[in-house]
């Protein structure tokens, strides 16, 4: 199959775009390179840098795709209760000019890269995708106003899609050749993995206060190749005709961040003082998927569930790679 990457170039991107080079399919990325690298784009695919909203561009690559594979946006929590706007725009309003350049090129199913941040506070754990959508950030609120864009590019024009709401990635190539590269970094684990590689001598957590057993927030953690797996199980299911369907992607199990900043020591072997400061604004104080319905339909079980394992995966990438992918720009800035 002929396979249209938005967001290639960027951690889950990247990734995903060698499981499916690797799984025989022609891939084109499609990347601004805003926030991601083109040397982490796989030699087997074709790099078009450029926005998901540049109509002359997807008038060109979009002929013969048979499945696009919505990847690029914005992700971080804080900057989006402090720019919403720009979330808008990114994640809502620039996607849906590649929606409608699918349509106009006949292109019939998209794989859409959401989140459990659409949940907000959720009432039950672990999460099922029948539970109430009421988003805490806008983060969480623009994939979900994307979703219901879907839904009306169903209705009116048949594009079907397979939503994936994530929980948290994590972990890395398992050789430690490709990893997370995100500047600012703003997720945990990498984090915490910077602080120690520096020698800190304390590492803030956000808030001690919230429900949970230790008093800090509760993560589910995937492996981002689970992760891709997921995905190429996503666009067989688009090309083999099937209708919509939204999926949770999680290890099953949450951890708490004193919890991970625990297993972060025990894999590199140096310690750090957790220190703990204010809540995060938008933060949910725990978020633990329910995959029971992957599983039973589409097939697909996470096969990484070790929260060891899976920093172990990222010290590896992070320790060979000290400066990402770009040679005299480190990513721990």
């Amino acid at each position: 199959m002929k396979i249209l990457v938005t967001g290639g170039a960027g951690y889950i991107g990247s990734i995903t775009t060698r499981v499916l080079v690797e799984a025989g399919h022609h891939v084109v990325v499609l990347d601004s390179l805003e926030k991601g690298f083109a040397p982490a784009v796989d030699p087997g695919a074709e790099l078009v840098v450029a926005t998901v909203d540049d109509d002359e561009v997807l008038d060109l690559v979009l002929p013969g795709v048979d499945v696009v594979m919505h990847l690029a946006g914005y992700i971080e929590v804080a900057e989006s209760q402090t720019d919403p706007g720009r979330y808008l725009d990114n994640n809502v309003s620039a996607p849906l000019v590649l929606l409608e350049a699918m349509v106009r090129h006949g292109v019939p199913g998209l794989v859409f890269s959401s989140t459990a941040a659409v949940y907000g506070e959720p009432k039950t754990v672990p999460i099922k995708e029948s539970a109430q959508t009421l988003p805490l950030n806008a983060y969480g609120l623009s994939k979900l106003m994307f979703e219901q864009w879907l839904d009306w590019f169903e209705r009116v024009h048949g594009v079907r899609s397979v939503r994936f709401r994530y929980f948290n990635v994590a972990g890395a190539w398992a050789d430690g050749s490709m990893g997370e590269a995100h500047r600012p970094e703003t997720h945990l684990i990498p984090r915490v993995l910077e602080a120690m590689a520096q020698g800190q001598k304390e590492f803030e957590v956000f808030g001690g206060d919230y429900p949970t057993a230790d008093g800090t927030c509760v993560r589910d953690y995937i492996h981002v190749l689970d992760l891709a797996r997921a995905h190429l199980k996503g666009l067989e299911w688009l090309h083999a005709g099937r209708k919509t369907e939204i999926f949770n992607l999680g290890n099953g199990r949450g951890f708490s961040n004193l919890e991970v900043v625990k297993t972060c020591a025990a894999v590199t072997g140096v310690e750090v003082e957790v220190k703990i400061g204010a809540r995060r604004a938008g933060d949910p104080a725990a978020l633990v998927a329910s995959s029971e319905r992957a599983a039973k339909v589409l097939g697909w079980v996470p096969e990484e569930t070790d929260l060891a394992g899976i920093v172990g995966d990222a010290w590896k990438w992070h320790r060979s790679h000290p400066e990402g992918y770009e040679t005299g720009q480190r990513i721990w800035d």
